[in-house]
């Protein structure tokens, strides 16, 4: 599985975009590289469906723009060999920008002055994905985990052999050099050259990702690696124990566990402080004054229905008109709003929301 995680920062720039000729398109994937053909022939029918949209508004050399990145985008076969399990595409007649996701994706075009974000949104929220980091004084491995293909090892390149020869001593466990360094003292100092020479190596295959990473080491290793680690994405909760003793399929599987209990963890503490909040104004599922909160940057956490459609409109003041048949998806306009103030936003399913609702927003000031 190949998978091209966006940052916030990614997100906040798409939801920020303005264009007359916005196309969005996700597509639902299969990573099997044998099933390739049958994933561009889905995304023919969706670009197809999309440039139609386009004609429909007219601007003939925008649409002639876009179909002429689309149609590249079909003929790079390479391209559709490494799938995730959703793609999500963005363009504009100037530019082009794609996301291999890992979650399940239903398939869906837009054409508008604006990119539709929310499924985006549910890529970050709850990835499905994650790298695993099996560190011992013996050796470091990174394991790629997906939701539904077996892990693989990452090949990287200058990981250092054990703690011992990143050193360069025979044993960890000596006296140093210099006759200093020795017992518990000398191996902890020891552990952390190496925990840093691993993560010096790590950074630059790490860079630009933003899966969890999660750490599966004894202590003090883990520790120490998790003090110095360089990458901003390291999973609160690690896998306990000897890692040399774990298949990838075995760390996989712990991983896994892992994330279902990060993201149960975020639910519950969402839950928690909405209910704690509620009362003094600071918790509302009340979607006018979420768009009046929005516009005042008053957000600090919102949670959307990754499936809910509210149509209507939002002013500039954040005042919210509802309208059935037209105008902005505003449950999506809220939270983008609340992404340009530095909100924290989850996209979930219906069934994980507080009180069932399109949303709830926990505000850093009372409105």
């Amino acid at each position: 599985m190949h998978i091209d995680m966006p940052t916030r920062d990614d997100v906040e720039r798409l939801a920020a975009a303005r264009d007359p000729q916005s196309v969005t398109v996700y597509l639902s994937t299969s990573s099997v590289p044998a099933h390739s053909e049958d994933n561009q022939s889905r995304a023919r029918s969706l670009f197809s469906s999309a440039v139609a949209q386009l004609r429909e508004a007219g601007s003939n050399d925008a649409v002639v723009a876009i179909e002429t990145f689309l149609d590249e985008l079909l003929g790079s076969p390479e391209f559709w060999f490494e799938m995730g399990r959703s793609l999500a595409i963005f363009v504009t007649p100037t530019s082009i920008l794609e996301f291999r996701l890992p979650n399940d994706l239903e398939d869906h075009v837009s054409v508008a002055d604006r990119f539709a974000i929310t499924p985006l949104l549910r890529a970050l929220t709850f990835p499905n994905a994650a790298l695993v980091l099996a560190i011992s004084q013996n050796g470091a491995r990174l394991i790629e985990v997906t939701a539904d293909r077996p892990a693989e090892e990452v090949t990287v390149p200058g990981m250092p052999q054990g703690a011992a020869s990143a050193v360069g001593l025979e044993s960890i466990g000596g006296r140093s050099h210099f006759g200093r360094l020795h017992g518990d003292e000398g191996r902890k100092v020891r552990l952390a050259q190496y925990a840093r020479s691993v993560d010096h190596v790590l950074r630059p295959l790490l860079n630009g990702q933003s899966l969890p990473l999660v750490i599966a080491a004894t202590e003090p290793l883990a520790s120490i690696y998790r003090n110095l680690a360089g990458y901003a994405h390291l999973a609160s909760e690690g896998i306990e124990g000897n890692p040399d003793e774990l298949t990838p399929a075995q760390l996989a599987e712990a991983a896994r566990g892992v994330l279902d209990r990060i993201y149960a963890a975020d639910l519950v503490a969402l839950q928690t402080t909405f209910e704690e909040r509620r009362p003094s104004g600071r918790g509302t599922a009340d979607l006018s004054d979420l768009a009046r909160a929005a516009a005042f940057g008053a957000i600090a956490t919102l949670a959307v229905d990754m499936d809910a459609s509210v149509k209507g409109a939002v002013g500039d003041d954040g005042a919210l008109t509802l309208d059935g048949d037209t105008g902005q998806d505003v449950v999506e306009e809220i939270a983008r709003r609340a992404l340009g103030s530095g909100a924290r936003v989850f996209a979930v399913r219906r069934s994980d929301m507080p009180e069932n609702v399109e949303a709830v927003g926990i505000l850093r000031y009372a409105i």
